[in-house]
């Protein structure tokens, strides 16, 4: 896919303000592409915000905490009341909860708030977004996973992004002929403030068009 294709759609980017989030949002927006920046507060993506509208792109900010579904809830009505269309979302944001050295003893929370962020939210995204979608005939879902594994201490965090993958598998099939594709992206450990500098060194042009 060349930049002209997704060059003044829109997209949502959830967990934008850093990382992976952000460095999507630049390259995004690199290719002319529309951006809709979502993080927990808006004061952090203020900055990102500036950066982009300096690339020539419109941009728009949203804030909601993703393990409360009623701001969630808000934020996605907000989003299809004043618009614009959303034609691409990068469901980046996640959680990973603590590193369990006893593992055979997890509090329920750590599953709790893994699902409420990492799974429930992203469906709700998804099942939000996607009728408009499929009315438009294009739509570009990625959902980031990872391949974690062998690892019981993070258990919690595992078992979410399993559900993910689990939930775009049986969706990708039942869309694909409606010109929505959705797909799962897994970045590996990356060079950003959560994969310290030991991961890989994280290039906005690799992903920023990755599966679309």
């Amino acid at each position: 896919m060349n930049k002209a294709d997704i060059k003044g759609k829109w997209a949502l980017v959830t967990g934008a303000s850093r990382g992976i989030g952000r460095q999507v949002s630049l390259g995004l927006a690199d290719y002319g592409c529309n951006v809709i920046l979502h993080s927990r507060d808006s004061a952090h993506t203020a900055t990102l915000a500036e950066e982009l509208t300096a690339k020539g792109v419109q941009v728009k900010q949203v804030a909601a905490e993703l393990s409360d579904e009623t701001q969630v809830d808000a934020m996605l009505a907000s989003l299809l009341s004043d618009g614009p269309a959303i034609d691409i979302v990068y469901n980046n944001a996640a959680i990973m909860t603590a590193y369990r050295d006893k593992w055979p003893v997890v509090p329920s929370d750590d599953f709790r708030v893994s699902f409420e962020v990492n799974v429930i939210a992203l469906v709700k995204i998804c099942h939000t977004l996607i009728p408009g979608m499929v009315e438009r005939g294009w739509g570009r879902i990625i959902n980031v996973t990872s391949g974690i594994a062998d690892q019981p201490e993070l258990i919690a965090y595992a078992i979410s992004k399993a559900a993910v993958d689990k939930y775009v598998k049986d969706i990708a099939g039942r869309l694909k002929d409606k010109g929505v594709l959705v797909n799962l992206l897994d970045p590996g450990w990356l060079r950003t403030d959560l994969g310290g500098p030991t991961g890989e060194l994280f290039r906005a042009q690799d992903w920023a068009n990755k599966q679309i």
